[in-house]
């Protein structure tokens, strides 16, 4: 059954090959052919499409190449914990083998990324079947709130009920609000007698504990707002003490104020010096005992690093080496997972599923292991591409059977020893076994090694040292996750791409448009960036495979495909409005090159879609929103690199927003709403133009005397293919109600002004003095 299934696998490969070679075989034949045979009518449009044809091929081969070894892998949890737990005359108590955790968890902004969701986050991390002794928690708050830290303190307390229960009932999922909005029964599979009651009582708990962080921005307010009020009057009466008039008595700055009565050290609400969000010192809290004797948990951590105006804290890239560097201190996991605040662990053993890989024959060599990032609460038609199914099952798998996986923000288990710039071992023979000298045993945590941690978050500490450069995560690009995993295969790593049955982690998307646009335009910006920088894959060394340089070269290319896109996306427009053809005549030849490249693929399409699961209507929503990032948010990210790049111009971004829906009862609601970006103008652009030059040709065919209807159909079939690639952006843009912005009235006037003009001026009334020139002369 194995071989059969190699046999399988192998023809499939086999298959996928041929048709990549038989496409690229034509492509190289029609190109040949289209340049051969020139439209001497319409020079103009001939050249433009050509140029964009070989852009088109030239991308498709940088993008289909690294396919070409698809894997998908498996793990057996049993064995791994038949080598690692299982007892032994060495190990009667069966004490777990496996190597330390360390779970680093960002955030920055309570407004924008709720509390809530981030302890929900915390909380599945903490419930995680991974031992609790070998398992710590840190919680990176960039922005230094209280709120953070207070939510953070109500969910240590939570997790005292939450874990036990989970661990005792078995519970999936692990996120307390996610497994208590489950539908069905959940005594389901539940052989336990108490289970009911302890549900009972733990979601009485969580109902609580929900109360309770929804209300802690007003309890500290008020709480603030009395402590400063004391302090005012107390400033007041010493002041008039001394004989200072009442009216000029100095007002005290409004601090926040901690539980205990003490100034909060990080950002307060109403900013002052040494108290805003660029401009306070370190926190280090541990928020879990562990050495409770009663309930035994899981290590958790608050870290909130020292920011001072002057210095360069870059962003998350900077948050995420400040929790390696006090991880590496107080617990010194060999491994390190990665999620963002909004991702949780939706599938407990998915640190198991990693182990399977690091602990395996030639783990050693492995530098991380990447998940896919699946979403909730994305629109059931995903209209966006939300899910991003064709990169994360078709293109991720695909590199897997190369170097590795691309690593992509959150939801990878990194080698600690990779992330601090080390080469692979030159040898396999004891696999796993040189990472334990990072996790030897967890030291108590005294006032030494709380300190010792705190510089280590200092503002200073990075001066004159290789982290950003060449150990942790790298700066000097919005998307240093990319850049991150391109350093360590570099450097001779592998990765490995980890799809479990269940899902290992779940998170949230942006389903608004323009969320959606701005996302990708930070993706694009720093794929821009990366193209500029030594980074680019064109100065990769010999230890990275040819594909996966391949691969990488078209990470930093792919946005320079929005040019070419953008202008043939108006060709079929132009051709209309001209008369004109790309082609001087629709003949065989053309209709026969067409014909096979479309079935091609259309094959390749479909190979992908049965290899990888995923459907036909995921592909094709990635193929629309592919024309409606290109012709949008890539184009804006060439131009906005390319300032960065030259002219030394930064671009800021805003965190995506993770609140809920504005209508109550309504989960979808956010992707009704219209909010107007200048990203939008290129595609309503080709969408009005495309819609009027459809009018104009097929008007003038019909009133002709000699009609050329073979022209007129073949630039409306190239008018209704852009049209169909972005109908999901036209239907954003209309809203639930399906009512027009106005101004889409505005914008289609001023085109269809400006396309009346060039249409007169092109085809004249005639005797006109004008009627000379021609389409060629005007363009």
């Amino acid at each position: 059954m194995g071989q059969s299934k190699k046999k399988k696998k192998l023809e499939k490969k086999k298959l996928l090959g041929l048709l990549v070679l038989i496409r690229m075989v034509v492509l190289g034949f029609f190109l040949a052919w289209r340049v051969k045979n020139p439209n001497t009518d319409a020079m103009w449009l001939w050249g433009m499409s050509v140029v964009c044809e070989i852009w088109f091929a030239f991308s498709w081969v940088l993008d289909q190449l690294p396919k070409l070894f698809p894997m998908n892998r498996m793990t057996d949890l049993q064995v791994l914990k038949e080598k690692f737990e299982r007892p032994s005359p060495q190990n009667p108590s069966g004490r777990s083998d496996l190597p330390g955790m360390d779970v680093l968890v960002s955030t920055a902004d309570p407004e924008k990324e709720p509390p809530l969701t981030t302890c929900n986050t915390i909380l599945s991390i903490l419930a995680a079947d991974y031992p609790l002794e070998k398992l710590s928690c840190y919680l990176s708050d960039d922005g230094g709130a209280l709120l953070t830290f207070e939510a953070l303190a109500e969910a240590a307390s939570f997790a005292r009920v939450w874990v036990p229960f989970c661990r005792k009932h078995i519970i999936e999922p692990r996120n307390p609000e996610t497994y208590f909005l489950l539908r069905g029964d959940p005594t389901k599979n539940k052989m336990s007698s108490d289970f009911v009651k302890d549900r009972r009582r733990v979601k009485r708990a969580y109902d609580e504990y929900k109360v309770r962080i929804n209300g802690l921005p007003d309890v500290i307010q008020r709480r603030s707002n009395a402590y400063n009020a004391k302090e005012e009057m107390h400033s007041t009466y010493n002041e008039i003490e001394k004989g200072t008039d009442f009216y000029e008595a100095v007002k005290v700055q409004k601090a926040t104020w901690m539980a205990d009565g003490t100034h909060w050290p990080g950002t307060w609400a109403s900013p002052g010096k040494e108290h805003a969000r660029g401009d306070h010192a370190a926190i280090i809290q541990n928020l879990i005992d562990t050495t409770d004797i009663d309930i035994r948990l899981p290590m958790l951590v608050y870290v909130s690093r020292e920011k001072r105006p002057g210095y360069d804290h870059n962003k998350k890239a900077g948050a995420m080496n400040a929790m390696v560097r006090t991880s590496a201190i107080m617990s010194n996991g060999a491994f390190i997972l990665n999620l963002d605040c909004d991702h949780y662990i939706y599938n407990s053993e998915a640190l198991r599923e990693a182990m399977c890989f690091f602990m395996d024959r030639g783990g050693d060599r492995i530098c991380y292991v990447q998940f896919p990032q699946r979403f909730e609460g994305v629109d059931p038609n995903d209209r966006y591409a939300n899910h991003n199914t064709v990169f994360f099952d078709v293109n991720m798998r695909a590199l897997d059977g190369l170097q590795g996986p691309f690593y992509v923000g959150t939801g990878c288990v990194f080698r600690r020893t990779a992330l601090y710039g080390l080469d692979p071992p030159q040898h396999t023979e004891h696999p796993g076994c040189w990472d334990y000298l990072c996790c030897l045993a967890r030291e108590p945590l005294d006032a030494s090694i709380v300190a010792e941690a705190i510089n280590v978050i200092s503002c200073t500490y990075e001066e004159k040292t290789e982290w950003g450069k060449r150990v942790g995560w790298i700066y000097g690009s919005v998307t240093e996750d990319v850049v991150t995993g391109f350093r360590m295969h570099n450097r001779g790593w592998r990765s490995i791409y980890c799809v479990t049955k269940l899902d290992a982690f779940r998170g949230t998307a942006p389903i608004n448009l323009t969320d959606r646009l701005h996302q990708v335009l930070r993706w694009a910006t720093g794929s821009v960036e990366i193209f500029f920088s030594r980074n680019n894959a064109l100065f990769a060394s010999p230890r990275m495979k040819f594909l996966q340089r391949v691969a990488y070269l078209n990470v930093g290319i792919y946005p320079f495909t929005s040019i070419f896109l953008l202008v043939y996306c108006f060709l079929p427009a132009f051709s209309l409005i001209s008369n004109q053809f790309i082609v001087k005549q629709l003949n065989l030849a053309f209709l026969v090159y067409l014909l096979t490249i479309t079935l091609t693929l259309c094959m390749l399409a479909l190979l992908e879609v049965k290899w990888s699961g995923i459907t036909l209507e995921e592909w094709w929503r990635n193929e629309q929103f592919w024309v409606i990032g290109g012709t949008s948010a890539h184009l804006a990210a060439v131009f906005q690199g390319l300032l960065k790049v030259i002219a030394g111009v930064n671009i800021s971004f805003t965190l995506t927003s993770k609140s809920g829906a504005e209508e109550e009862g309504d989960i979808y609601a956010d992707l009704y709403v219209v909010k107007w970006s200048s990203l939008m103008i290129p595609p309503i652009s080709i969408i009005l133009t495309n819609l009027i030059a459809i009018a104009i040709g097929s008007s003038r065919q019909i009133y002709s005397e000699i009609p050329q209807w073979s022209k007129l159909l073949g630039s409306v079939f190239f008018s209704l293919w852009v049209l169909f690639h972005l109908y999901p952006f036209a239907k954003g843009l209309m809203g639930k109600g399906g009512h027009i912005p106005t101004i889409i009235y505005v914008w289609s006037g001023l085109i269809a002004v400006i396309i009346s003009l060039m249409f007169v001026y092109i085809s004249p009334p005639a005797g006109s003095v004008t009627g000379t020139r021609t389409a060629f002369q005007f363009f």
